[in-house]
């Protein structure tokens, strides 16, 4: 029977790896730089081969480094992801979801005491990020992104896509009076603008520039006007007067609603992204996951039914 290297030699070579560095994968495991190149050494030792050339600057893999990492970087990683589901598994009335911090301030938050009150027993925790979540690492249950409308499930995730993302000019019943707004589009460039900046540097969202476009008129040059990082106090500036905002459907839906905005040009372009809820492949089958889905599934259907309600009334 073949004799396995010890694991911590095993670990401390994973770690180095993955952060070339030995002073970062001593932080990592905590332990002394000089501890982890002991073990490292003593691994090189049993296999009685070199991993790394050691550099005044630095490590690098040998070919027989590059040769071991993977596996043991995969195989490691499916340790994490096994401890991290036994800990979920521990704390199976936990829910922790990960969401974009606009559309948590601006629609979820605002429905998801209803989800709390029909589930007492649940301990919601809410993530907010734009990041991608790493489900086997972060401890994320399920998360809620903006992706491209033909998303699929892939690399061990499913997604599900939960609303399309359509954009739109919203602004106050006093801005669009007082700048002639309804009903002409080339009214809008005089008005003072309002940019939600969140998503520019990921080019997953539409420009002023595109709305203009689409309506037929000149942008105005130079993208004058205030400029947010964060969707929700863009659309905050909105409902205070401050400008028209170019947002989408489902950020505005409640303060559209109540008619603390209008949308005074009849135009709503489709940006060919959505919100999908995504987790790992099989989370569903867990009762606390169930119950969200369902339950969001619900909010989302109750938005859309209230939003044809509104164009009918039109």
């Amino acid at each position: 029977m073949q004799v396995l290297p010890p694991l911590n030699a095993l670990r401390a070579f994973e770690a180095a790896a993955r952060h070339g560095s030995m002073t970062a994968a001593a932080e990592e495991l905590f332990v002394t730089p000089g501890a982890l190149s002991h073990q490292i050494r003593g691994l090189e030792a049993f296999l009685e081969i070199s991993l790394f050339d050691r550099k005044p600057r630095g490590i690098e893999l040998t070919n027989a480094g590059r040769i071991l990492y993977p596996g043991l970087e995969a195989g490691f990683q499916q340790v994490r992801g096994a401890v991290a589901a036994l800990r979920r598994a521990e704390l199976f009335n936990v829910l922790v979801l990960s969401t974009p911090p606009g559309l948590t301030a601006k629609w979820l938050a605002p429905r998801l005491y209803r989800f709390i009150a029909a589930n007492p027993d649940m301990d919601v925790r809410i993530s907010s990020s734009i990041r991608n979540a790493d489900f086997l690492t972060d401890g994320i249950d399920l998360a809620i992104r903006n992706l491209p409308v033909e998303s699929k499930n892939t690399d061990g995730l499913a997604v599900e896509l939960l609303a399309s993302i359509e954009y739109l000019a919203v602004c106050t019943p006093d801005i669009a009076a007082r700048h002639d707004l309804y009903g002409k589009p080339q009214n809008v460039a005089e008005a003072p603008l309002i940019h939600d900046d969140t998503f520019m540097s990921h080019k997953r969202m539409l420009s002023w520039d595109d709305w203009f476009r689409a309506v037929g008129e000149p942008a105005p040059v130079g993208g004058h006007g205030m400029h947010f990082s964060s969707a929700d106090h863009a659309l905050d500036a909105a409902a205070q007067g401050a400008g028209v905002l170019l947002t989408h459907n489902i950020m505005a839906h409640d303060d559209l609603q109540s008619g603390r905005l209008v949308s005074p040009i009849d135009l709503n372009i489709k940006s060919g992204r959505g919100y999908f809820l995504v987790g790992l492949e099989g989370v569903e089958e867990r009762p606390s996951v169930a119950k969200f889905h369902a339950w969001i599934l619900e909010e989302i259907n109750a938005m859309e039914s209230a939003d044809a309600l509104c164009a009918q009334a039109e």
